[in-house]
């Protein structure tokens, strides 16, 4: 073979050698479109798949509803596959709280709103404020700062809030001839209203002659426990029972004693239902749908069961303290993470919670439940929310209390500390001690549950 013929093949090879090589310089240059999968149209599917854990606790219609959300999460995450564990409410927090001690609790879970800073202080969840800032506008929002903590740490994103406001009775009201409560009410303007709506058996009222307040028939005011009692009334006095710490009474104190000594005077009368009024119903909850009661202090949850009783009411306002101040309870029940869960599961129970928060089909398919406010205010401000029923027809005050909005003081001890206060309460209530008395045994019995766990 001659030379030139040698360099011929020499020289179509190098050709070719260059071919390849600049083949490869192109692909690896090349933007990867496919996010790394060889289907551009279903990227998602070359994701590692993972598999959560979710705990959510149940009741009725709502069951359907949360399965129904689960299966389209997991359509527009074919990578991501939820597992679920339920249970009625009082048996799926006694349980995870088992699970909790054993590092087996679901990667994410619903969290009843006053449980949220007991998760939190007690390491059981994890910290979202970083998610929180990267992936979600907090104007869009309503109640995420009622899971933020005294250094300013995110640690859950509200499921459905609970704001309270005063319900009252149109057809008591029409009977007896009494206008309507208004948003200018104080507290002493609703107990004098309350004594005009409060009827004996005999058919006398409150401040009638012969009058008698151990046979009341209908109560002004229904009032029991926290949320819906004697909280709502201790803040809009200016007093409240923890410091801004949560962990230092402040119950014994001037404003406290005033605001007791309303809600006192009003059982005594027999115009604000007491504990042992309460024992001849079904259960408190009963007295304002059985038309027992002309008004009461209630959550949003409230309305399903007027509306059912097919009550002729409406809501506004809660009323005002002495000093102008107004103040509604709130409870935001929550998503949490499990503290313990893998960064990878931690990381799609948060695109769950995401597509929960962001998603406008899913916030008015929960909406339509009517069981809680929308967390979206898009969709609490729209049609879906605000006419979703004819009854209440001021549903705008629900959205109107979250000025002057402000959770139950809760803490890791909340449940404790309650318990306390509300035992001192009921003998002030009762007239088994004065409320100087009820008010000194609860601030020190507060006080030694906060220091056993703080300190």
């Amino acid at each position: 073979m001659s030379i030139r013929h040698w360099r011929n093949r020499i020289f179509c090879m190098l050709l070719v050698i260059i071919v390849i090589i600049a083949g490869c310089s192109n692909t690896q240059n090349e933007p990867n479109t496919n996010n790394g999968s060889s289907n551009p149209s279903n990227a998602s599917e070359e994701k590692e798949k993972v598999t959560i854990s979710l705990g959510f606790y149940s009741g009725g219609a709502s069951d359907e509803t949360m399965k129904k959300l689960i299966d389209q999460f997991m359509d527009k995450h074919p990578h991501i596959k939820v597992e679920t564990q339920s249970a009625p409410y009082g048996q799926f927090f006694q349980r995870l709280d088992t699970q909790i001690a054993a590092d087996n609790a679901p990667d994410v879970w619903l969290s009843d709103g006053v449980f949220v800073m007991k998760y939190a202080e007690r390491g059981a969840i994890r910290d979202l404020t970083d998610w929180i800032e990267a992936d979600l506008n907090k104007d869009d929002y309503y109640g995420l700062d009622f899971n933020k903590d005294a250094e300013g740490k995110y640690w859950a994103i509200p499921q459905g809030i609970q704001i309270g406001v005063l319900f009252y009775n149109k057809d008591l009201f029409d009977e007896a001839g009494v206008p309507y409560p208004d948003e200018n009410w104080t507290w002493e303007d609703l107990k004098e209203t309350a004594a005009l709506l409060t009827v004996d058996a005999s058919g006398k009222k409150a401040d009638d002659s012969g009058y008698d307040a151990n046979n009341v028939q209908q109560f002004g005011l229904t009032f029991f426990s926290i949320t819906e009692g004697w909280f709502p009334v201790l803040k809009s006095y200016g007093g409240g029972v923890l410091d801004e710490t949560g962990k230092k009474s402040v119950v014994h104190s001037e404003s406290n004693m005033e605001a007791m000594e309303w809600m006192v005077d009003g059982m005594k009368r027999g115009i604000i239902t007491d504990p042992v009024d309460l024992k001849s119903f079904q259960s408190a909850m009963a007295v304002f749908p059985s038309g027992s009661a002309a008004m009461r202090i209630g959550i949003y949850a409230r309305v399903l069961a007027a509306n059912e009783a097919g009550l002729n009411y409406d809501v506004t306002l809660l009323p005002k303290g002495p000093d102008g101040k107004r103040f509604a309870p709130v409870i935001a029940n929550s998503w949490v993470i499990n503290k313990k869960s893998s960064d990878e599961k931690a990381q799609a129970a948060w695109e769950w919670i995401k597509y929960w928060a962001t998603e406008d089909e899913v916030q008015k398919e929960w909406a339509a439940l009517g069981e809680a406010v929308p967390v979206k205010k898009s969709v609490a401000n729209s049609e879906v929310f605000l006419t979703a029923s004819d009854q209440p027809a001021n549903r705008q005050a629900f959205l109107d209390s979250f000025e002057f909005a402000g959770t139950l003081d809760s803490n890791a001890v909340w449940e404790e500390w309650v318990s306390k206060f509300n035992d001192n309460a009921q003998r002030a209530f009762l007239g088994d001690a004065s409320i100087e008395e009820a008010l000194s045994g609860a601030d020190q019995e507060i006080q030694k549950v906060l220091d056993e766990f703080y300190q």
